[in-house]
């Protein structure tokens, strides 16, 4: 089930390397989708400061997407208290695109960039749980 769920958040980072996704693990994919969520932050970040107002709004929808995917499915469960934190944070991610996307604010649009890149340096620290060969 938690899988499905990530293949479905998966969709919105629909220019990925259809291979590389259906090769990677859990954690992976999740670095996947975080990766997809700053591109597509840099992308509306720079279609702001041109005044392109579609693909501005496009770009900032899809990570909106990315980041939704990725708070619905954390397993909270075995989670505890970091999938907690990480909804909260989820949340006011979403919330402050939402706002740089109404305010055409560049500022905002860093913050979500910095705090996505925070999580992102976390999760590349740790290793992808993987099984041991028996001897």
């Amino acid at each position: 089930m938690y899988q499905a769920g990530i293949n479905r958040a998966l969709q919105q980072y629909h220019h990925a390397d259809l291979a590389e996704i259906s090769e990677a693990d859990p954690h992976r994919l999740i670095q996947m989708l975080l990766e997809g969520a700053l591109q597509r932050i840099a992308i509306a970040r720079g279609a702001m400061q041109q005044g392109d107002i579609t693909v501005k709004g496009e770009r900032i929808s899809s990570a909106l997407s990315i980041v939704q995917g990725l708070r619905i499915h954390l397993d909270r469960e075995r989670g505890g208290e970091v999938a907690a934190n990480l909804e909260s944070l989820y949340d006011y991610i979403q919330q402050r695109l939402l706002q740089a996307n109404l305010r055409n604010d560049v500022e905002i649009l860093d913050e979500a960039t910095a705090l996505l890149r925070q999580i992102k340096a976390g999760w590349d620290g740790i290793a992808p749980h993987k099984a041991t060969p028996d001897p």
